[in-house]
């Protein structure tokens, strides 16, 4: 069987793709990929040059590529409901949102403007808030909404009595959380949206190990770039380029025949790297009663309620 590339994307022509996290890494990719394939793509992000730097990139590659960025600043609630109002004021639906963008074991506790644990809100209750904000433009598209996990979900727990690590601070461990988090929220919105004729093709997927400056912004900040240098080269070793590990979220956005609940990542040994395809899921990510307890948490903290 020929492995999955960009080349089986069908003609995503006429349909409207948000990408966070678009300015560059798997971000970057995927909204490449999408437009190339004739999506109308929106790069969301915090930076507005190198959100002008994606867009060129991307014209540069695909001439005709209908292309623009979006600010939004995931540590900011404001922010995300600010972006949220005006995709709504346009009125165009959404086919496929991919909640991309992330940080990753931050050295030491850091908050948001909103006071979040800065790995949970940034990588979880902002995309939370974004998706059910939007939940009235992607369920008139019967969107495909995909949730960035990671195989870090595979040691992670939520902590339920103290979302935000305010006591306890372990980076990577925080960071397993929000990862458990996303695939968890994959899962509930895919068994919400079937209960509430929301429409929606809700997935997740993992890149393995990919080489993005995800590494390098988290534990390697503020280390003199020892950290991130070390990691960097462990990742050139065992792990795939920021392309290739594009591929199961582009997978889970585009393939024909996806199923709500289903969860990609690559295909190779612990699924580190390889060709996209089906994931594993662990079995604390399948509890839906902590799933439920999660929704309510989400909605409490964010001050989104969905549908």
């Amino acid at each position: 069987m020929t492995a999955w590339t960009t080349r089986d994307i069908p003609d995503q022509s006429g349909k409207l793709a948000i990408v966070t996290g678009a300015t560059g890494g798997l971000g970057l990719e995927t909204a490449l990929a999408l437009a190339g394939a004739g999506a109308d793509v929106i790069l969301a992000g915090r930076n507005p040059a190198k959100g002008r730097a994606a867009e060129a990139l991307i014209r540069s590659r695909h001439a005709k590529a209908n292309v623009r960025f979006e600010l939004i600043d995931l540590a900011n609630l404001a922010s995300v409901a600010a972006f949220a109002g005006r995709m709504l004021a346009a009125s165009r639906r959404i086919d496929i949102l991919v909640n991309n963008a992330g940080v990753m074991a931050l050295p030491k506790r850091e908050t948001t403007v909103d006071g979040f644990e800065m790995q949970f809100g940034t990588n979880y209750l902002s995309h939370f808030a974004l998706t059910g904000r939007l939940l009235p433009l992607l369920s008139v598209a019967k969107a495909r909404v995909v949730q960035l996990s990671s195989i870090a979900h595979r040691g992670g727990t939520i902590r339920l009595d103290d979302l935000n690590y305010v006591q306890g601070y372990k980076p990577f461990k925080v960071y397993a959380q929000t990862k458990l988090a996303m695939l968890m929220f994959a899962l509930e919105l895919d068994r919400r949206s079937g209960a509430n004729g929301w429409g929606l093709t809700s997935v997740a997927a993992h890149p393995g190990v990919a080489s993005t400056d995800l590494i390098a912004n988290g534990q390697g900040a503020g280390s003199g770039g020892l950290v991130g240098w070390i990691s960097t080269l462990a990742v050139g070793v065992i792990g795939q380029s920021a392309a290739a590990g594009a591929l199961p979220q582009l997978m889970a956005a585009t393939m024909p025949g996806v199923r709500g609940g289903q969860y990609f990542g690559p295909r190779g040994w612990k699924e580190l790297k390889g060709p996209p395809g089906p994931g594993k899921i662990e079995p604390q990510a399948l509890d839906a009663n902590v799933a439920a307890r999660l929704w309510a948490a989400s909605e409490t903290l964010t001050g989104v309620a969905f549908g």
